[in-house]
């Protein structure tokens, strides 16, 4: 790797952070943080909450403390358990930003560093081999066989060729043989060098990220049809409640009773169980779903799932995992499938044993991965295909070549 040859310098330490306090730090942009106090907050602004917690107000007014008491008790209770649903959810989401935040092998100085891609900025000059992750949007000045997964912002999982071109015109993710690599995307083959043209927000997973924080949210149809039945109940109570100490004051004279028996009628019209059945369902909903290792950001998700009548997927990576598995294998009139439980013979042993050396030795290719899996199934383990065949020079999958090529030096002979 040509990364820290004498020629290349990269930024200076003192321009990168200039750059680095002007433009901000290399993170994708995102919603504020939900504290603990802000779940709470929000979870009671739920009219079933208020509810709730209203009947029991008005019950303790009363003097009436068991009732209060146990609608206080419900009404906690299922505020508790969607704090910390919510809450646990929070935390994990946080442990995933942290894990999928990148590091970044970059030159500066001429010196080559590791830093976090959080401090990559424009200009960097960041080295790219196979397994690494882009740190941000870049363009390619030198590559070998360098192939990314670009499938998060395409949709497509077959890894595309990238090749230096400089002065080339910009262009949009996907389609073979760009000179530009994207922020997020994968190295699965090769290596290269490449120097950073936009970071956080502008670079094209920042935009997509930007739009999403911008969506302003519709409330759910649940919360919108109860916040309707709780204002009609209201209107209706209070007005039948009102005309109750109206005519209970007219013509028994009794003004504080009439008030009294108002309010006790008022009270028994609030559906209590209504709004607490709501929310322990919803809450058992998110419990339930999260024990199949899928968060819920919010409780009132799960009316929005159970709304769903048609669902949309795309294949790869939500009905599959882009996942290859070899099913059989032939060699002349050799057979082999993945039902037979003998050893391979001879000529199919070879012939898996070449694949695997076509391969990369630790490989990201999803056909690469199944040659390797077969390969410490079936071969046996005193015969490991590369021992003893150090690499020599590899040939990428390209026009003029439509072959991954791998030289390989011949194995020593035995003594």
């Amino acid at each position: 790797m040509d990364g820290g040859s004498p020629d290349i310098r990269g930024l200076s330490e003192k321009d990168a952070a200039a750059r680095l306090k002007a433009e901000g730090p290399n993170t994708l942009p995102q919603t504020d943080r939900r504290t603990f106090l802000r779940i709470v907050l929000e979870i009671l602004r739920e009219p079933m909450f208020a509810l709730l917690l209203g009947a029991a107000a008005i019950y303790l007014v009363l003097g009436d403390l068991k009732e209060a008491v146990v609608l206080g008790l419900f009404a906690c209770t299922s505020v508790l358990i969607a704090v910390v649903q919510e809450s646990r959810t929070e935390r994990v989401l946080e442990s995933l930003r942290d894990l999928t935040s990148p590091r970044a092998l970059v030159i500066r100085g001429g010196i080559e560093k590791r830093i976090a891609g959080a401090e990559v900025v424009r200009g960097d000059t960041v080295i790219l081999a196979e397994g690494n992750r882009v740190p941000a949007d870049a363009t390619v000045l030198a590559g070998h066989d360098l192939q990314c997964d670009e499938s998060f912002l395409t949709g497509e999982a077959v890894p595309v060729r990238k090749i230096a071109s400089l002065g080339a015109p910009p262009a949009r993710p996907g389609g073979d043989d760009l000179p530009y690599v994207y922020s997020g995307s994968l190295v699965v083959r090769g290596h290269g060098r490449t120097e950073v043209i936009a970071t956080g927000a502008r670079s094209e997973i920042g935009k997509i990220g930007l739009a999403i924080t911008r969506i302003d949210t519709e409330p759910p149809r649940l919360r919108v049809q109860t916040r309707r039945l709780v204002r009609n109940f209201a209107a209706v109570s209070l007005s039948l409640s009102a005309l109750a100490v109206v005519l209970y004051g007219l013509w028994r004279g009794g003004w504080l009773d009439a008030l009294l028996s108002g309010i006790a009628l008022g009270m028994s019209m609030l559906p209590e169980e209504f709004p607490l059945v709501l929310t322990v369902f919803m809450v058992m909903g998110a419990w339930r779903i999260s024990r199949a290792r899928v968060l819920t950001r919010r409780v009132a998700a799960i009316e929005t799932l159970g709304a769903a009548t048609v669902l949309c997927t795309d294949k790869t990576g939500t009905l599959t995992q882009n996942r290859m598995t070899i099913v059989a294998l032939r060699a002349g009139n050799d057979y082999w499938c993945q039902a037979d439980k003998g050893s391979l013979d001879r000529k199919l042993a070879t012939l898996l044993e070449f694949g695997i050396l076509a391969s990369a030795h630790q490989p990201f290719d999803p056909m690469e991965k199944a040659f390797h899996a077969l390969g410490i199934e079936r071969l046996p383990k005193d015969r490991p295909p590369q021992g003893g065949r150090p690499l020599k020079w590899e040939y990428g999958l390209r026009p003029d070549l439509l072959a991954v090529t791998m030289c390989m030096k011949r194995r020593a002979p035995p003594n």
